[in-house]
């Protein structure tokens, strides 16, 4: 099921227009998220908010925004405030200026997002915005408000469709030379240089994100099911440091064991996919509190509330 769309408006090109909707691109809802428990008794701990100095609980049409000014002043501003100085860009991205993308430094970049035609009018219109972004290989910027604040947003085509980056303000992106000043301008001999070149070159690779596996979030599931199952979990071994070595001879031991590790040449052709649907074991979270034995997977007319994944099949590791 498609999420729901945090923004719906008009994308606007001068004169053409058409409806549109923006979607988020990215999600966090598959990884691993805990609720704060009561050891004593296993319940969930609820939040309540309250008055800091009566404390007593302050309900929902009570609350309204405030700006501190000092220890105990507070400018009070309305919902009805804030909706006066609304801007046009809550139910309108106009594209103000075309930019080259290389020109957006990286800093600037927040989170993507989809745009797509909303319903089954202005699909032309929207046509003629992406390809016209397209055919001119740059980026589109325009602004978007999103919770109440007004965003710069980039956009630029992908397949038949909008990719919409947001973009922060140069007042939140700080500078580097407060960081980097102090840093101690050394000179670098050709032979480290090589040899850190030879070990770039044995790590080189085409980027692909199936590649890359989330370790930690592996260990949260991996811990969840073995506590769920009775499993005795085991402390891992303390990391050494190792030795403090020479620059040159650690670059030459990293050199050495990145050509041990360096993997056979992969036969050229089409990749196999490195997921399969129903390759992953599904477990059902306990419901409850204390220890309880471990259950079955539940029976097909039994909705689970949300499966903990168990670790998936090994994958292919890319060297180092």
């Amino acid at each position: 099921m498609a999420p729901r769309a945090n923004w719906k408006g008009f994308l606007r090109l001068s004169l053409v227009t058409c409806p549109v909707a923006l979607y988020p691109a990215t999600s966090d809802t598959e990884k691993v998220s805990f609720n704060q428990i009561n050891r004593k008794t296993g319940h969930r701990i609820k939040y309540a908010k309250v008055d800091a100095e009566t404390g007593e609980e302050v309900a929902s049409e009570d609350i309204m925004k405030g700006y501190k000014v000092d220890t105990d002043t507070y400018i009070e501003i309305t919902k009805e405030e804030l909706d006066d100085i609304a801007l046009e860009s809550t139910r309108t991205i106009e594209i103000d200026e075309f930019v080259p993308r290389a020109e957006i430094d990286s800093r600037y970049l927040i989170r993507p997002y989809y745009l797509v035609p909303d319903g089954k009018v202005g699909h032309d219109a929207f046509a003629v915005i992406r390809e016209t972004i397209r055919s001119l290989n740059k980026v589109a910027i325009g602004r978007v408000v999103l919770t109440n604040r007004e965003h710069i947003i980039a956009l630029e085509p992908l397949d038949n469709g909008l990719m919409g980056t947001l973009l922060r303000y140069p007042y939140e992106v700080r500078s580097e030379k407060d960081y980097f000043d102090d840093i101690q301008d050394v000179k670098i001999t050709k032979d480290m240089l090589d040899l850190a070149k030879h070990i770039v070159e044995q790590k080189s690779a085409d980027f692909d994100p199936e590649e890359f596996d989330d370790r930690y979030e592996q260990a949260l599931i991996e811990l969840i099911n073995q506590k769920r199952n009775g499993i005795k979990v085991a402390k891992p071994a303390p990391k050494s440091g190792g030795n403090v070595i020479n620059l040159m001879d650690a670059l030459k031991k990293s050199l050495a064991n990145e050509k041990q590790a360096a993997p056979p040449a992969k036969a050229k052709g089409k990749k196999p996919k490195k997921r399969i649907e129903g390759q992953r074991e599904m477990l059902l979270p306990i419901s409850g509190s204390g220890k309880r034995e471990p259950k079955e997977v539940a029976k097909p007319e039994k909705k689970a509330e949300k499966p903990v994944r168990a670790q998936g099949a090994a994958r292919s590791k890319r060297a180092g």
